[in-house]
Formats: structure tokens, sequence, C-alpha cells
């Protein structure tokens, strides 16, 4: 190893048993991390990045995982060679690590004091108002406001931006030499990923540190990463210097993915077009009550005195942060929650409607939901989840519906033979393909797309989005698109509306937003967006 080598990886394989089945998930990968450089590993879901990144560590599970060749040099000792002792001696300590999802990797019944604390008792042996001090520094350093009241929070009192700062606060607890930081940005919206990733940028710059990035976003790779990796099938087929990669990229799949940018422009439509949902000063509060007799003393403003018109065969496009009211605003508008305001759905006023007269109207109004592989039924096939809807409203015959699923399945690109699998035999975007298919069986005017791209690669984001404009070419429906991501709503959205807080800061023709908007929140959204 070179002076300025603090880690490498030489022939790498990686292979997962699964019964009689040997799977390969790494094959032959080689590359070495240098001193205070940011090294980006990219590639799509499955390409054998995250599995990579485990094995520095040793967190895959040791009973299915079989290392056919390789080794992980750190100070010239091969990690995969440690005991579990010696390993655990140098995770969490020496290598730190950042997962993808905090709220997942954080313990639900630990405070924040807890989690952090403990790393600094196992790895340093602080305790009493040392650690208490450390842990208050270190929760200054990640930016976290008003530390000292933060300190027995536990993690779902807590907002995703600082969840994830916890997490960057506990890897750093011990001043590693390494930072492992798989996806670090997924979940987070742009103005809070910018906020992060500039964080690592300047601890890495502050504390001397190599990065190991995961990714699949390529625009956080060319404003962040020294050099890239790409990873495909297992197979790193490139590494060079970001502004080198990026320039002349040598590799097929490379070049993929470079083009693989949100692209395209909204369908077209027609001025006169009638209106399928209109909305006037809608309003959601949520009483805070105290005392002994619950006396209401304020309210939440989740949504508040909020209007807007959905025309037929147009996109709305809502973007806002993490608590700006947007999820609030779906489930008012679709009846899931009580609402104060005009909403009219094909000129009827829904306002005053019951449980069971909206019903009828449900199949007029779908969504698809942003984790399909959670709100896709592990027990039921394709074909039983399809046709849930028809089953429901009661439409058809067993033939005719077995006939409307196979069409359904054709229409958003997947093979009707598959109808008769389970959710967990697909891929990520083939469940979101799944998700719009059960949607769209029922002929909706109106569906809701709730963050239907943000667990997708860049890849596959771009294949859904121009499944999504093709349907609505074809059929003429009405999107609500909801979404963090505003290089993906530009692809696709006729008019904006921008929330805050529950309020609506800016509503109007999405190219007028776009190019010229007028607030300054939705101006950092955009700088946001589209500095990354």
């Amino acid at each position: 190893m070179s002076d300025n080598t603090v880690l490498k990886i030489e022939s790498l394989s990686i292979s997962f048993q699964q019964g009689a089945h040997e799977n390969n998930a790494v094959s032959g990968v080689s590359f070495e991390l240098k001193q205070g450089e940011m090294f980006a590993l990219v590639g799509e879901s499955g390409s054998g990045k995250s599995v990579t990144a485990m094995a520095i560590t040793q967190l895959l599970p040791k009973s299915i995982t079989h290392y056919k060749s390789g080794r992980i040099l750190f100070e010239n000792q091969d990690l995969l060679k440690k005991t579990p002792d010696e390993i655990r001696k140098i995770r969490g300590n020496r290598i730190g690590m950042v997962f993808q999802e905090p709220l997942t990797a954080l313990n639900p019944l630990h405070t924040v004091q807890k989690q952090i604390g403990e790393v600094l008792k196992i790895h340093r042996g602080l305790t009493g108002k040392a650690v208490t001090a450390r842990i208050l520094e270190l929760l200054n350093l990640v930016g976290i406001p008003e530390p000292e009241t933060r300190l027995r929070s536990y993690p779902h009192q807590l907002s995703g931006g600082q969840r994830q700062r916890v997490m960057i606060a506990m890897a750093l607890a011990n001043e590693p030499e390494i930072l492992i930081a798989d996806e670090p940005t997924t979940a987070l919206d742009v103005t809070i990923q910018k906020q992060v990733l500039n964080l690592l940028k300047e601890l890495q710059q502050k504390l001397g540190m190599t990065v190991l990035l995961i990714t699949h976003d390529l625009g956080i790779v060319k404003r962040y990463a020294h050099r890239v990796g790409v990873m495909t099938q297992g197979k790193l087929v490139e590494v060079n210097e970001t502004p080198l990669l990026f320039k002349d990229p040598k590799h097929e799949y490379t070049k993929s993915l470079l083009a693989a940018e949100p692209s395209g422009s909204p369908v077209e439509t027609s001025q006169d077009s009638a209106s399928v949902m209109d909305v006037q000063s809608l309003r959601v509060w949520f009483p805070i009550k105290r005392g002994v007799f619950k006396h209401t003393v304020g309210h939440i403003k989740a949504v508040d005195d909020i209007s807007f018109t959905i025309k037929k065969g147009y996109t709305l496009g809502i973007v806002g942060e993490s608590g700006s009211g947007k999820t609030t605003l779906v489930q008012a508008l679709l009846k899931l929650i009580e609402s104060k305001g005009s909403i009219r759905f094909n000129a009827q006023e829904l306002e005053h409607l019951n449980t069971q007269q909206v019903r009828p109207l449900r199949k007029r109004m779908q969504i698809v939901f942003q984790d399909p592989f959670s709100s896709l039924s592990p027990r039921m096939s394709i074909e039983e989840i399809v046709a849930e809807g028809l089953n429901i409203h009661n439409i058809g015959s067993k033939k005719e519906r077995e006939a409307k699923v196979i069409n359904a399945l054709q229409e958003v690109g997947l093979d009707p033979e598959m109808r008769h699998r389970f959710p967990h035999e697909f891929s990520g975007g083939q469940r979101q393909r799944i998700a719009i298919a059960r949607a769209l069986i029922l002929e909706p005017e109106l569906i809701v797309l709730d963050e239907p791209t943000s667990a997708l690669d860049r890849s596959i984001q771009a294949q859904l989005m121009d499944l999504l404009r093709s349907l609505q070419q074809k059929h003429g429906f009405s999107y609500l698109f909801i979404s963090h991501d505003l290089k993906v709503v530009k692809t696709i959205a006729h008019d904006v509306l921008v929330l805050k807080q529950g309020k609506a800061l800016e509503y109007g023709p999405a190219d007028a937003i776009f190019s010229s908007p007028q607030n300054e929140y939705t101006k950092e959204l955009i700088n946001s967006a589209f500095a990354l």
C-alpha cells in the first residue's frame, strides 16, 4: 500500500448461498481509498455497491456469505481474516458507517443521548459528564440546533434530516479514519440533502477523513466526489477522477448511467380542459389538548387555507420538504381524514359526504404509494393485487377480470405470465409498475402519485416517468404528483404548488415557477435541486 492509501480492496469476490443455489454478488472488485478523499461507488440497485461496503466491516450475514477470493487491506492487515472481537474494535471506531435509512438504523427505544453514548462507552470508555459533554460537542458539530433539548429525544421525534445528522454524529464519535456513507441522502428532501452533503464535505476536510460514498445519484457524485468507481452486476467496470469520468466515460454502462438524468416534458394539453378537482380554502388543523380535562389550547396547522385546480389531462406537482403538509393534503383530498373547506371532484362537493357515500368515488381517484414493497401485500399474487379493486367494486366476471389484469400488466410493460408470482420476486421498478397497474385497472380520472420515484435508481426513474407520460397521453388521466425531486417534477408537471409548514407559498404554471420563482423558499428549493 502506498503512503496515502488508507484502505485497499484486491480482487474481492462474494457470493450468497440460498439453498442449493449460489448467487454471485461481487466479482473481482479492486480499488483503493486515499487519505482525505471522497470516493464514490455508483451503480443501480443490485450492482454490489452495498455488499462491497458491508464486507469492509464484516456486516454481511456469516451463515450465507462466502468470500470466494480477495483481500481488504487496512494498515496492511486483511480485515476479512479478523476475528469478531478484532473487527468490533475497528467497526464504529476507526471505520464509521452512516446507513441509508436512519429510522431503521437507529434504535427506536433509546434516546439520542443513549445511542451516541453507547459508542463512546464501548470504544473510549467515557462515562458521566465526560460522555455528555462529548455528545453535545458532536451534536453541535453536525449542526443540530439546541442540542441540550435533543439529548432525551427518541428517533421518531426527529425530522429525517435530524435523524441523519444523529447517525453522522454516531459515526464520527470516535473520529474514524474512514467513513462509509451508504446512500445517506436518498430519503431526504433536496434542501436537507444539500445540508447533509455539505456537512459531510466540511467534516471530511476538518477531520482529514476518507469517505466512501455509495449512491445512485450522479448529481451528488459530480459535485462532491474526488474519484468515482462504477459498478454493474457485481463488477467494477470503470474508475476515474470525477471530472474525467463525466467528460469522457469509457464503459457503455457508465455512458448509459450519465444519460439517465430525468428528461422529457409534460404531455400536451388543451387550455379548454374541464376541471377534475377544484379545491378552495382547504384546512386541516389538529387540536393541541392539555390539562386534566384535555382543553384545546392551540392547533397544529398541517394544511392551512390551500386552494388549487387540477384540469383533465393535467399534472399538478406538489413540492415541499418533509413536514410541509404534502401527505396530509392528499389524505384530505381522498377523504381519509377530516378537513374544512371545499373539495369538488367533477363538480361534486365531497366535504359533507360520509365514508359510505365516498366509497363509489374511490375507483375514480386512485393512489400509487412511495414504497411499493410495503404497499403490496406479500401474501397476494400479482394477479390478486391488481384485481383487488375490481373485486371490491364488483366489476366484471372472473374471466373479464383476468383479461383486465393481463391488459393492465401489458400497459405498464410487464409480462402477463408474471401475474402468478409474488411481490418479493420483483425489482423495485417492477413493483412500482405493479402498483401503477393496480391503480389504472379501475380507469380512474385522477391518480395521486406519492413520491413514486424516490426509492428508485435514476435509470429506472427515467423509464417510469416515460411510462407515466405515455399512460397520461393515452388515457387522459389527471395526476397529482408529490415529490421532493424537482428535476423529476419538471418533466411531468403542468402546474406546481409549493408548500411549506402547511401553507401554499407559490402556485402556478410549472414553466413560470421554474424559470422565475417569486418566493425565496421556492428559489432555495430550485437552487438546491439543480445544483446537485
